[in-house]
């Protein structure tokens, strides 16, 4: 984890050029790939996924450093055989969990958020989930345990594959010739985002092409269908925390109406959207059945609002740092409060791009304990003093003003039509 943290200091500022990159080569290229509401988005589902992880509310069902431990057969050398086997079995891995995540139920609860964008761009990338709370792939990584690998090699190697899955998730690169017989490419990925049925739930993996091969999951970009992204239910927000759990209460609720005893069990673990079918009866869910005339969720927001929410993304980022910067010097207490603090605050500035009139409740709440904090250090701020307290203080105040005027601002929003 430590690694994972210090990488994040380099990692992110990079990805953020390579975003801004991808959005100037669109526009000289004349292609649409990215809206201003749909990228908050993005980004904002990317901090709250490093802030679940930099405070580690997860939970392993069993870890592979126990594996190790207890299930070593022989010590594999030298060392650079045990990186080899190791980044084989994390990429097997991957395509293992990524598969059960896309085919049952409530795992796709964990996974969903990825594929909520109705765009596909680099930004696309960082849309991942807080809901993936229990962990369990280790168990597809038996066969590194058996052969010794020691678990600091997959401390390391976990994050770098997770960050080697960025550079695919864009239009602007078409097919790479002989690598797309090796390695997962962006027109891959393109087809494992789209909702076409000629596409939808293929090409799993995730740095090596030949699992979806071996395992009759692999479709190759076809040039007489254009993919169509996003969700056949669509998510009709721009809040993150929304979308995160959205599925598992459209289960929960279903498990609740339904009147047979073995549905209300087997909910979870069917197929991904299978619903009982007396609920599906009394309470039908709409979805797209031709992803050819799919409407894009739009919010006309002012260019006021898309601007501040810019900026409170920018700030929340810079947030984001400073808690990572303090967390060994403070409490799980206060250390959890701050992060709930910045999840309050994604929360807040999403929910007022969606114009929903929850906003202002939840950046009341925020307001109230920023500065329930503020009292109880002494008007300081995990740290910091004087200037900055009273920077930050203008900050919350200021975003709070801004909300209550939103609210009030005249709207104009719509899901509006927005060709696939």
């Amino acid at each position: 984890m430590q690694f994972y943290i210090k990488s994040l200091f380099f990692v992110i500022p990079t990805f953020i050029v390579l975003i801004l990159f991808e959005a100037i080569a669109a526009k000289f290229k004349g292609v649409e790939i990215n809206r201003s509401a749909d990228v908050i988005s993005s980004l904002s589902s990317g901090i709250t996924n490093t802030i679940r992880d930099g405070v580690k509310f997860s939970f392993a069902i069993i870890s592979y450093a126990w594996l190790v431990d207890h299930m070593t057969v022989y010590k594999l050398e030298p060392v650079w055989l045990a990186v080899v086997i190791a980044f084989m079995v994390q990429d097997f891995s991957g395509y293992w969990m990524h598969r059960l995540n896309h085919r049952v139920n409530i795992f796709w609860n964990r996974h969903i958020i990825h594929h909520s964008s109705e765009d596909f761009n680099l930004s696309c990338a960082l849309r991942q989930s807080i809901s993936n709370t229990l962990r369990f792939s280790a168990i597809f990584m038996i066969p590194a345990a058996l052969l010794g690998v020691p678990a600091a090699i997959f401390a390391i190697l976990g994050p770098l594959h997770l960050f080697m899955q960025f550079w695919y998730h864009t239009q602007l690169i078409g097919k790479l010739g002989l690598l797309e017989y090796i390695l997962v490419t962006p027109s891959h990925h393109r087809v494992h985002h789209a909702i076409n049925p000629e596409y939808i739930d293929k090409n799993y993996s995730q740095i090596l092409i030949i699992w979806d091969k071996l395992f009759g999951t692999f479709q190759p970009e076809l040039d007489n269908v254009n993919p169509v992204y996003g969700t056949l239910k669509q998510m009709k927000t721009w809040n993150p925390m929304i979308i995160n759990f959205k599925h598992m209460w459209h289960m929960i609720k279903d498990a609740w109406h339904t009147e047979r005893v073995l549905d209300k069990l087997r909910i979870w673990f069917m197929p991904t959207g299978w619903r009982p079918a007396d609920v599906k009866e009394k309470y039908p869910l709409q979805t797209i059945a031709d992803p050819k005339k799919q409407i894009k969720y739009n919010t006309k927001n002012s260019p006021l609002l898309i601007a501040w929410s810019w900026t409170q993304l920018v700030i929340t980022n810079i947030l984001m740092f400073h808690f990572f910067s303090i967390i060994p010097s403070f409490s799980t207490t206060m250390n959890y409060l701050y992060a709930v603090i910045l999840i309050a605050n994604i929360f807040s500035f999403t929910s007022t791009l969606d114009q929903r009139n929850y906003a202002l409740a939840a950046e009341s709440v925020k307001l109230i304990l920023v500065f329930s904090l503020l009292y109880f250090q002494n008007y300081n701020w995990f740290g910091l003093n004087g200037v900055y307290v009273y920077a930050l203080i203008l900050y919350f105040i200021t975003s709070f003003l801004l909300t209550v005027y939103f609210k009030n601002e005249k709207k104009i929003s719509s899901p509006h039509p927005h060709p696939a």
